[in-house]
């Protein structure tokens, strides 16, 4: 079946993985907080944060604002999207397969609200994307499996006409289950080859 929907992962492929636990390590050793805590801290509250039942500020008091601090939220929250840096390469390509007009666009990722809108402008996306299915709008995460379905739902696409590409493993796996043709990202050239192997034409 010919391809018709192309659905990109943000964070690790179209820009670096933005809060993930190196960039928490490296936020923490530059504010001198206890790195441990905080992790522990983030891990009881990040699926609430992820999936839109947790705002920034209920993060932030639960993960770094719980004690008196002496930088304030507009800091931390600088630094956390400092940390979000577009890669230019793997969105030309996203703005390359947008151009043909043949294809459906969608971003398929994990994030808060507030970085994923904070992504969105800072890397250009809705030059490039058609819907952003975010686990923050649909209350669920990769790699469940009803992400997916509500992916191929919303979008009214049949599992075999939609190409995926994630970084992570588990990811797309959950993608396989459901039928639909993956890219394990690695760089930007297996991306470009992987892409035409699946049939997508630039």
């Amino acid at each position: 079946m010919t391809i018709s929907a192309i659905f990109f992962d943000v964070g690790g492929v179209l820009g670096t993985n933005g809060w993930d636990r190196h960039d928490r390590l490296a936020v923490a050793t530059a504010f001198d907080l206890d790195y441990d805590e905080m992790e522990e801290r983030h891990d009881l509250v990040s699926a609430a944060f992820e999936t839109g039942h947790l705002d920034l500020d209920g993060y932030l008091d639960a993960v770094i604002f719980h004690d008196e601090r002496p930088f304030s939220r507009e800091s931390f929250w600088e630094a956390m999207t400092e940390r979000s840096q577009p890669r230019e390469d793997a969105l030309q390509i996203a703005a390359d397969l947008k151009d043909t007009g043949r294809y459906f666009m969608a971003t398929l990722n994990n994030e808060s609200h507030e970085l994923n809108d904070f992504r969105i402008d800072h890397f250009g996306l809705r030059e490039r994307f058609d819907v952003f299915l975010t686990s923050s709008y649909l209350g669920v995460k990769k790699p469940d499996d009803a992400i997916f379905g509500l992916a191929l739902h919303i979008t009214a696409r049949k599992p075999e006409e939609c190409v995926f590409i994630d970084d992570r493993e588990l990811n797309i796996k959950a993608a396989v289950r459901h039928g639909m043709k993956t890219i394990h990202y690695r760089d930007v050239e297996q991306l470009r080859t992987g892409l035409i192997e699946a049939g997508v034409a630039f």
